[in-house]
């Protein structure tokens, strides 16, 4: 029997009927909406000692995981928006929305990353 996969946080749906790769989520799953994996391999391989590996599992594991967290801090970025009657979310915006979901370890090197971000934008 076939396991259920769980509906997307955001709305849409990854499932499909894809049946050219074998792996168990390529039979559930397709890659639209995800990250590359080819970026997220590349994030992955630089905390590992140099002759680690990572299975492709692990690589499409991570894709997923990646996705759904973007699909999670953004629905609620987005609900916090709509209750204060506003459209563009901004840095800020995803900072308060990891707050308020308990992501606070996260905040202070966030914002550093943030201010650098506009200082370089800004010149």
């Amino acid at each position: 029997m076939a396991e259920e996969v769980p509906a997307n946080p955001s709305g849409g749906s990854h499932e499909s009927g894809d049946q050219g790769d074998q792996s168990p989520r390529r039979n559930f799953r397709t890659p639209e909406g995800f990250l590359p994996i080819t970026n997220i391999f590349r994030i992955m391989k630089k905390v590992l000692p140099r002759n680690g590996k990572i299975t492709k599992d692990a690589k499409e594991t991570m894709q997923e995981c990646v996705t759904e967290f973007i699909s999670f801090i953004t629905s609620e970025t987005s609900e916090m928006l709509q209750n204060e009657k506003r459209k563009t979310i901004n840095g800020d915006d995803i900072l308060r929305a990891m707050t308020t979901l308990g992501f606070d370890d996260y905040i202070a090197p966030l914002r550093m990353y943030l201010r650098k971000y506009r200082e370089v934008i800004t010149l």
